[in-house]
């Protein structure tokens, strides 16, 4: 099977200052594979060894590194050390900017890490007079915004639990997430900015607090200047509530106390809620961040993200490396579709995160960020949350910067960080992921659970890593979570993904396990015909399903088309001969429909298993979850499918 093609190559002085580079060949490894087979077979060594790397501070010494390493739910990481995630990240003093915000109106606010530390003091402080305690939940229904990382940073330095959602959710939503973890305090903004129009948020925070029946007070953050303010004896503004002149303290917790609840998708069903350690996530962070992204202290580090995906958590743990983390909140095509990129120059950012979706969307538009912007700075942009087709890798060097590193990265909020990751010792190539990541024992099975190499099957991690989830909320004997990951292939944790280990050493996702198409038992990844049918000017994106038809599945690809444009028998036959001959004939849809939008999450999934409820007549059980749901009513009752 021919290789993709390398697009990208770093020099050798590139290699060579990079943290990876100097951390192989400290451990006395010559190549990125030596290294790799040493971090999944030798656990403990290489987790030690990242330890060291991020001179992680415990408070008190575990007893040893992984008590079990043959028991991936529960292998017994650092047991008996106590640390705090907070205050690794809060390490770095001075006056070098430590956040720096910027709106989508162009306004801008920064804060140097000696005034991060301190207001994240103040606040902690405020928490503790307000009767929050070790192993309490707070809660965070906040844009992103300074006032974001230092709630979660003072939640975590007492250690309390934070757990946070983007202010765009309804009332249903947020109750469905934080009513499960009954929070003792909400902290919540009074309004947001979104596509120039000035949201008032009030409403629904009151909705909130008044049926989260364990909220005890709620902190209310002047985020949108001459909104409404705080009222209510329940209910207090961020400048009351934080207390003046005070000093920070960490409260040393065990190493898998719960730092984050996250929360699944929630599109077929109640959320679940995802808890995740202090010292998993800081240990599994640090290695993805300071290795995989050699993210380091004169790194400015973006990715455009919402306080209700993971990669906002992710984003904050920049600050362990001593990062300047550059915040962005509103829409990312503001200001005619330039926004994120003058954020770029202005702020000289160097790692540049986003969604596939905002790529495949900005090639969309016609803007080449590359003939505007200067984009220097740039040395790394990291893609997530979908598949990144080949032709998005094509528009990113054609488009928007040539001598930069493409790392598409793919893992999930179940395990707060990337099965797959960015490699800066290896070249990019067309259409796949670098490489799987550091202390990942990741293998593609086949239906027999045998691994296999260039063939697509079932992505799995077969050894234990330290950011596995504590537990699900409120689950008595593990049962969810055992059913989550761990069933498939018992004892091996099954992420969900149709994926492809390639012979180079990259990955491939296909698409959900759990939305591949199976004509004919034959079985299709839904991104597979996605990257062929986006393919077409005429074709904006597309979502395809199985349809139960006459004993058998049929594909049903949707198409959104561009303004003015007909799906007519012409259009319709160039999607096929496109899907027939970049893919197979497997691949061709049965019935292929133009709708005028795609139902997606808050953070930006098309969601194919919703979509598939709907055209089988079936109650899609959470609307809340998703960004759009008006869309759904889109696939129902669709004249088309009648059609044989």
């Amino acid at each position: 099977m021919a290789e993709n093609p390398i697009i990208w190559q770093p020099d050798e002085q590139r290699v060579q200052a990079s943290a990876m580079y100097r951390f192989m060949r400290k451990h006395g490894h010559d190549n990125y594979e030596q290294l790799h087979d040493w971090s999944t077979n030798d656990l403990a060594g290489f987790w030690d060894a990242v330890c060291e790397f991020g001179d992680v501070e415990f408070d008190v010494r575990p007893g040893c590194s992984i008590e079990r390493p043959d028991n991936m739910m529960d292998a017994g990481w650092y047991a008996g050390s106590q640390l705090n995630f907070a205050k690794h990240l809060l390490r770095h003093s001075g006056d070098r900017a430590a956040l720096v915000f910027c709106g989508e109106d162009a306004s801008r606010r920064q804060l140097s890490r000696d005034e991060l530390r301190a207001a994240v003091a103040k606040f902690a402080a405020g928490l503790r007079q307000a009767g929050v305690e070790k192993g309490d939940r707070v809660a965070g229904f906040l844009p992103n915004c300074p006032e974001a990382i230092i709630a979660m940073l003072a939640t975590a330095s007492i250690g309390a639990t934070w757990s946070s959602c983007s202010p765009d959710f309804g009332v249903n939503g947020v109750v469905d997430r934080f009513g499960q973890i009954a929070p003792k305090v909400l902290v919540a903004t009074n309004g947001y900015l979104y596509n120039g129009k000035r949201i008032d948020s009030l409403p629904v925070v009151r909705e909130i607090a008044r049926t989260i029946a364990s909220v005890q007070l709620t902190v209310i953050v002047d985020f949108l200047a001459g909104g409404a303010e705080a009222t209510g004896e329940d209910c207090v503004a961020w400048d009351d509530f934080v207390v003046a002149g005070a000093t920070l303290q960490f409260e040393p917790v065990a190493f898998d106390h719960p730092l984050y609840i996250m929360y699944s998708s929630g599109t077929t069903g109640v959320p679940k809620c995802i808890v995740h350690g202090h010292g998993g996530t800081l240990l599994k962070h640090i290695c993805e961040l300071q290795l995989q992204t050699d993210v380091n202290a004169d790194d400015r580090l973006f990715y455009f993200t919402t306080c209700g995906w993971m990669m906002w958590n992710w984003l904050a743990s920049g600050l362990a490396a001593g990062a300047t983390l550059v915040l962005f909140d509103g829409a990312p095509f503001a200001r005619d579709g330039r926004a994120l990129w003058e954020l770029a120059d202005a702020e000289q950012v160097t790692i540049f995160g986003t969604s596939a979706k905002y790529i495949s969307a900005l090639e969309n538009t016609g803007l080449r960020p590359i003939d505007e912007f200067d984009l220097g700075s740039i040395r790394s942009i990291l893609s997530t949350g979908s598949p990144l087709a080949p032709e998005s890798f094509d528009f990113v060097y054609d488009a928007i910067k040539k001598d930069v590193q493409l790392a598409s990265i793919a893992g999930g909020t179940d395990l707060l960080g990337c099965f797959a990751a960015g490699n800066p010792l290896w070249p990019v190539r067309r259409g796949e992921l670098q490489s799987r990541g550091l202390g990942m024992a990741v293998e593609i099975f086949d239906a027999s659970g045998n691994a296999v190499l260039d063939e697509k099957g079932e992505l799995v991690c077969t050894r234990p890593f330290p950011s596995t989830p504590v537990c699900f909320w409120n689950d008595p004997g593990d049962k969810r979570y055992r059913a989550a990951y761990y069933e498939r292939f018992p004892g091996i944790w099954a992420h969900g993904d149709f994926a492809e280990l390639k012979s180079s050493g990259g990955m491939v996702i296909h698409g959900r396990s759990d939305a591949v198409l199976n004509p004919g038992g034959v079985r299709i990844g839904t991104a597979e015909i996605y990257r062929q049918v986006e393919k077409l000017p005429e074709v904006l994106e597309s979502i395809a399903i199985g349809q139960q038809w006459d004993d058998d599945v049929r594909v049903v690809l949707f198409v959104v088309l561009r303004a003015g444009l007909e799906l007519d028998a012409a259009l319709q036959q160039r999607i096929r001969q496109t899907i027939r001959t970049g893919a197979t004939p497997r691949h061709v849809p049965a019935k292929i429909v133009a709708v005028a939008d795609i139902p997606r999450t808050k953070s930006g999934k098309i969601t194919e298993l919703a979509v598939r409820s709907v055209v089988h007549g079936e109650t899609v059980s959470n609307t809340e979850a998703l960004a759009n749901p008006e869309a759904l009513r889109l696939f129902e009752n669709i004249a088309e499918l009648a059609e044989a």
